[in-house]
């Protein structure tokens, strides 16, 4: 049977999949997509994805699945004796609803501004102002994350899906120096502690950030 392939790009949102595939202790092929050379755009990789982005996972069926969401419950639900889907109804549910959020609202709407503001506007006036609402949208939306952990009691859940897709926004956060509310440095700075986290880290070239933060307490 075939691995798994695995496209990925380091310090992208792909980073949290690469978390998730190690945590369920899977054999798998990693290849590099170098975005900035547009590895994305030729054709051997259009073929796996047509639309051009990361990550993709083939799976040993052949199917190729290219958004984070449907990756991260393919492997959730491939390898359930992981629990990566928590562990009742109700936990499924905020799962669900973080990931969502995470991938969806924080990345989707204000990380893209921030980092691909080219695609709101070519004025580089305007594309300030882009960047400036992306932080803006970035920092409130944090602002819902450390309700909605302080509610459910997140840090007494065991790693889930989720997990992985905060990891990846509050790490990006830490590069644009976005502050963090309390809950979510305390998350950020746990999954910095986790094995695979500081596995998949050193992997992608980012000792530093692990090195950074190997004073800081739980």
């Amino acid at each position: 049977m075939a691995n798994l392939k695995f496209y990925f790009t380091p310090g992208s949102c792909s980073t949290g999949i690469h978390i998730l595939l190690e945590e369920v202790e899977v054999t798998f092929e990693a290849y590099l997509i170098n975005l900035i050379k547009g590895d994305q755009y030729k054709p051997e990789y259009l073929a796996i994805n047509p639309r051009g982005t990361i990550p993709s996972l083939v799976t040993t069926d052949g199917n190729a699945l290219t958004d984070f969401v449907a990756i991260a419950l393919w492997i959730a639900k491939e390898y359930p004796r992981s629990s990566l889907l928590g562990d009742n109804e109700e936990q499924r549910v905020a799962i669900m609803e973080m990931l969502d959020f995470a991938t969806r609202k924080v990345h989707g709407e204000g990380f893209t501004r921030i980092f691909t503001t080219d695609k709101y506007t070519a004025d580089k006036v305007e594309a300030e102002k882009v960047r400036e609402q992306g932080v803006e949208m970035v920092t409130k939306d944090f602002d819902w994350i450390e309700k909605t952990m302080r509610e459910n009691n997140w840090h007494q859940w065991k790693f889930n899906i989720a997990d992985a897709a905060l990891f990846y926004i509050e790490f990006w956060a830490e590069q644009v120096d976005i502050q963090l509310p309390l809950l979510c440095q305390s998350h950020y700075h746990k999954m910095l502690k986790r094995p695979t986290v500081r596995q998949v880290l050193m992997e992608e070239g980012y000792h530093s950030v692990i090195s950074r933060h190997e004073s800081v307490a739980v």
